[in-house]
């Protein structure tokens, strides 16, 4: 819950199927309400903060699209915002209008998830737990201490995670998923359901003909970052540009 409350959540959508499937999501969070279900920018523009925390937003619909709808709204009152999009090239604009995630459909459940995440610490404001800055490592019977800034870039390992920093691996007892909550969102991006970069260790981005890339980190290592995360990768690289 934020601040002790339920998180209160509006979807709009012009395609039913769509929205049920957001809806469908939502229930399985426990500190979430669905205040209301939308078809259309039109009414997008009438939700105001406090009667909506959030809204999960298709960015084109019939009609005035999500983006103009949200625009439209005093940013005072202007709800935090995930948005949902078929198409890419819309994140810089997304986060112009501070939105906490931007989505691509198909939804994968796990990115979804992570959204869901970073509304709750954004809600949370300076009572939320503060980032990890440092990881314990067992060796054998002793804890080795690594600092957060140290990693440049981790990767899944079944239901542990492996640390990378200057060509050495450190395991880490704890799945990635749940890693991912514990990280700096401003310094740490998620990039494929099995890797995580530090965003300030990329050096090039390379898109690909399927809608993913390749990424080229400083020490040279080539990481693939998936369609699902590209567009919140290309955002925090524009935010750090």
């Amino acid at each position: 819950m934020a601040g002790g409350r339920m998180i209160r959540v509006a979807v709009v959508d012009d395609e039913p199927l769509a929205r049920a499937g957001v809806v469908a999501r939502l229930r399985g969070e426990p500190d979430v309400t669905v205040v209301g279900e939308f078809v259309d920018g039109h009414e997008l523009a009438t939700l105001r903060r406090p009667s909506v925390d959030v809204v999960i937003v298709d960015v084109q619909m019939p009609g005035r699209d999500g983006l103009d709808a949200l625009a439209t709204i005093p940013v005072a009152e202007r709800p935090l915002a995930i948005l949902l999009t078929a198409h890419e090239n819309f994140a810089v604009r997304a986060f112009e209008l501070q939105a906490v995630d931007y989505l691509l459909k198909p939804i994968d459940d796990d990115r979804f998830g992570e959204a869901i995440d970073r509304t709750r610490r954004q809600l949370r404001g300076p009572t939320m737990a503060a980032p990890t800055r440092r990881f314990a490592i067992r060796v054998g019977t002793r804890l080795s201490f690594i600092d957060a800034d140290e990693v440049e870039w981790i990767e899944a390992d079944g239901d542990y995670a492996v640390l990378h920093m200057q060509g050495q691996r450190h395991l880490l007892r704890e799945p990635l998923h749940a890693l991912a909550r514990r990280l700096d969102p401003a310094r740490f991006v998620r990039v494929h359901r099995s890797a995580i970069v530090r965003i300030d260790q990329v050096e090039e981005l390379r898109p690909r003909p399927n809608r993913d890339a390749v990424l080229r980190l400083r020490d040279g290592t080539a990481l693939r970052a998936s369609r699902t995360y590209i567009e919140t990768l290309l955002a925090a690289l524009h935010r750090i540009a």
